[in-house]
C-alpha cells in the first residue's frame, strides 16, 4: 500500500504563489506515474498536472506558464510550483500516483488552496 501525504496548502492573495508537496511511503515510488488534481467546491475534480516516471511534465491549458511540476525519485516526492495564482486556482489539491505496472491507483489527503481575489 502507498501512502500519499501533501502540504503546503494554504491562503493566498491573487497574484500570490504557493508551493504544494507531495512524499510517498513505498520503495518503488520510480514506478509511479504521479499527479496533481485540483477539486473546487461543487465542482468536478481535475486533472492539473503529470508527471511521469522521467521527469516530464504536461499541464492542463488553464495553468501552463504559471504552474512548475517536478519529482524526486530519491526523495519519493513531487512538488506543485504555483505562480500568479488566481481565486479560480482556489480548491483542495490532491496528489495522485499510479502504478504504471499494476495501474492501481493511489491518493492522498488533499490540501486546500484558497486564493482571494
Amino acid at each position: 500500500q502507498v501512502q500519499l501525504v501533501e502540504s503546503g496548502g494554504g491562503s493566498v492573495q491573487a497574484g500570490g504563489s504557493l508551493r504544494l508537496s507531495c512524499v510517498a511511503s513505498t520503495n518503488t515510488f520510480g514506478i509511479l506515474i504521479m499527479k496533481w488534481y485540483r477539486q473546487a467546491q461543487g465542482k468536478q475534480r481535475e486533472l492539473v498536472a503529470t508527471i511521469g516516471r522521467s521527469g516530464t511534465a504536461d499541464y492542463a491549458d488553464s495553468v501552463k506558464g504559471r504552474f512548475t511540476a517536478s519529482r524526486d525519485n530519491g526523495k519519493k516526492s513531487v512538488s506543485l510550483e504555483m505562480d500568479s495564482l488566481k481565486a479560480e486556482d482556489t480548491g483542495v489539491y490532491y496528489c495522485n500516483g499510479q502504478s504504471a505496472w499494476s495501474g492501481a491507483n493511489y491518493w492522498g489527503q488533499g490540501t486546500q488552496v484558497t486564493v482571494s481575489s
